[in-house]
């Protein structure tokens, strides 16, 4: 008998009673490494729990994102908490329900295939036993490793799953209640804010303590551990006072200027690079009978712009840490902290508290670290920080800026026979997990080295996500240029490289059939087999009415762009329509997305719909602006999003959500084809096309100007 295999995420974490757990009647605990950042995640693991235990969801506790109660499952990231976290939960949940039904089957002599659960009770034929997973609970033992033998559920037989649900996070959100890491106070609590080094590696050369105490209207602490400075006190309101004056009071040395022409993204081709190939190498000799082109596209650094800042709280009692984020990984958050404290892990709790969406790596880990080291030297006071929104702008990591080069030998069809995706770029990934990148640490004495410049392997990647097109071309690579120093910390946005990556691909088929004299969407499904692609393809021309041979230059355009996320999760199509004239005016997108099984169908269409919003924000405002101090645009003018009278009509449908197939993860799905079908519908309203991001007034007016 083959023993089946575990999903990862149940493999590295197989106790059952980490999952599923039954403390009191007609109460039931279910755990998830997954955390809560906006995407609905809470709502969807409950009723995976829901369904696979034959429990009504409203007596289910979900306790998400703890150390000390939750499995580890690394990040909630990548689009992975339902395609990877999803699953390890319902095989938990049915093997759960399995051992249950066994035991109450040899213990009292039902036959097992005749045993089922009705909201937690045990039945036999359809009428109650009079046992229930409560009463059976003290002879059913969860310490044991799952085996993943017991089947989960047809989809056939769901009755949970595939539903609307209503988002269990939102009541407290909408009405005021405490739902976020900002709201919290603790007895005794001290608020505190902290002066950054404006640059790594900077030293304190000397502190004004007396101007500080002089710009505080009431008691203040001011705290110091090398180049890691502090105020401290009371009133939250005194705090944050004399924080806004305190860098004018503040001298640092070892502070470089940097190059504000750095906010453009072409300074990269310059940099030294990491540089590597996957997939065949180029040919040597050009194809005979082909035509080589080549198009360059462009991104600016990108924040993460979160409605609120960062913020943590944490305290030191006792010789324990605990910590409250609203990290996106609190087990690599625990060992970061642990390296920087010299702290024994077993000795940190983190526990995830909501705070506001970022999809990356914003400050939530540094403003973490920011109040546990100032509570690791006040033990006993529970200490809370919170960034303000210039800090929040100017010192967390951002996504990085990107070049990448599109080229293609194309046949005198106009068909490409080899492909290459060239990519500069600086780091995607470099959570604090991985080795160091915490502010605080930074600052302390003894700061940890930096951490090396590596990303991940291909797929999913990182930079190099998406960058291998879907298309059947006979020959494709990716040729990766890993730019190590770059002016800003960078990290991880939503999306990663395949924001940009999808954006060139996507623009290139489509000069591509301009060249060819070619309608977009039929040029795609030309060279694309892959069934469920063609078929949101397909989709989503049918509902946006796509007409081929439209006139372009006129003033109003549409574009279309499809990706399917990493390769290996979600597939989205994605068509835009434009009104151009001094700046773009995105009217209305429809969207056409295959996720595979959808756990809650009004949830998935949120996220869809969220990444549309993201993703029109980066393609037609966002960019970070440098000076020679660092990140200057730190606030909502110098760095603006799309506002709330910019936002088009969304149409949103997915494919055959109901199917018998795994579920793909459907959080990233939408962004890189949704920046992309703008700038095809851009350069079809035009007659001329932008290929550096975000298409703004100014460079619709020089493309103008070329034309």
């Amino acid at each position: 008998m083959n023993t089946p295999t575990l999903p990862p995420l149940l493999a590295s974490n197989p106790r059952l009673d980490r999952w599923v757990g039954f403390p009191a009647p007609g109460r039931v605990t279910v755990s998830t490494g997954r955390v809560e950042i906006g995407q609905g995640v809470l709502t969807a693991m409950l009723q995976i729990a829901a369904e696979e235990l034959d429990v009504a969801p409203e007596h289910i506790l979900l306790q998400t994102g703890d150390t000390d109660l939750t499995p580890n499952e690394g990040y909630t990231a990548g689009s992975q908490s339902i395609q990877f976290g999803g699953v390890a939960l319902r095989m938990a949940c049915a093997e759960v329900r399995a051992l249950f039904l066994d035991h109450a089957a040899a213990s009292h002599g039902y036959s097992r295939p005749e045993l089922a659960v009705r909201d937690g009770a045990i039945t036999h034929r359809g009428e109650a036993t009079g046992h229930d997973y409560w009463s059976l609970a003290s002879a059913v033992d969860l310490r044991r490793d799952a085996t993943g033998r017991p089947p989960t559920k047809s989809v056939h037989d769901y009755s949970v799953v595939g539903r609307n649900a209503p988002r269990v996070d939102l009541a407290a959100k909408v009405f005021g209640g405490q739902a976020f890491i900002h709201d919290m106070v603790l007895d005794g609590m001290v608020h505190a804010r902290v002066v950054r080094q404006p640059r790594r590696g900077a030293v304190i050369a000397s502190v004004d303590e007396a101007a500080l105490h002089r710009a505080a209207k009431g008691p203040i602490e001011i705290v110091r551990h090398g180049d890691f400075l502090a105020i401290l006190g009371a009133d939250e309101t005194v705090v944050e006072a004399v924080a806004a004056v305190a860098p004018n009071h503040v001298a640092w040395d070892g502070v470089d200027p940097i190059n504000p022409f750095q906010e453009e993204a072409r300074w990269l081709l310059q940099q030294p690079s990491i540089d590597r190939t996957i997939g065949p190498p180029p040919p040597s000799e050009p194809t005979p009978g082909t035509t080589r082109l080549a198009t360059t596209y462009t991104r600016m650094h990108i924040a993460h712009a979160s409605v609120a800042p960062s913020c943590g709280l944490a305290q030191y009692r006792g010789g324990r840490l605990t910590v409250w984020t609203h990290s996106q990984g609190v087990y690599p958050l625990r060992d970061a902290l642990a390296r920087t404290l010299k702290l024994d892990p077993a000795a940190i709790s983190v526990k995830h508290v909501q705070g506001p969406g970022c999809y990356g790596h914003n400050g939530a880990d540094d403003a973490a670290a920011d109040a546990a080291v100032i509570a690791f030297h006040r033990p006993g006071t529970p200490v809370k920080v919170r960034w303000r929104r210039e800090e929040e702008f100017g010192f967390e990591p951002v996504s990085p800026a990107m070049v990448v080069t599109a080229q293609a030998a194309v046949d005198a069809a106009g068909s490409p026979v080899d492909w290459t995706t060239e990519i500069w770029s600086g780091r995607h990934s470099s959570r604090p997990g991985g080795g160091g990148n915490l502010l605080a640490a930074e600052a302390l004495p003894d700061p940890p080295p930096h951490p090396p410049a590596v990303e991940g392997g291909y797929p999913p990647g990182a930079g190099t996500r998406n960058a291998e097109p879907l298309y059947d071309f006979p020959a494709k690579r990716i040729v990766h240029h890993l730019i190590a120093e770059t002016p800003v910390r960078t990290s991880s946005l939503r999306g990663l490289g395949a924001t940009l990556n999808v954006f060139a691909i996507e623009s290139f088929m489509d000069e591509l059939a301009e060249r060819a004299g070619r309608d977009p969407v039929a040029c795609r499904l030309s060279v694309l087999s892959d069934a469920r692609a063609r078929a949101v393809v397909e989709h989503v021309a049918r509902i946006s009415g796509w007409q081929a041979g439209l006139p372009s230059g006129t003033g109003h355009g549409r574009g279309i762009a499809f990706a399917r996320y990493k390769n290996m999760a979600a597939y989205a199509a994605v068509v835009a329509e434009v009104a151009v004239d001094e700046s773009v005016r995105l009217v209305r997108v429809w969207c056409a997305a295959d996720a595979g099984l959808v756990i809650n169908p009004d949830g998935a269409i949120n996220q869809l719909e969220g990444g549309i919003i993201h993703g029109a924000s980066w393609a037609l405002k966002e960019g970070v602006r440098l000076d020679t101090g660092g990140i200057s645009s730190r606030d909502w003018e110098s760095y603006p999003v799309l506002r709330f009278s910019e936002v088009p009509e969304v149409t949103v449908e997915l494919v055959d959500p109901m199917t018998d197939r795994p579920c793909l993860g459907v959080g990233e799905a939408a962004g890189g084809p949704t920046v992309a079908a703008i700038g095809n519908a851009v350069a079809h309203a035009l007659g001329a096309r932008l290929r550096d991001l975000p298409l703004t007034r100014e460079r619709v007016m020089a493309a103008l100007l070329r034309a």
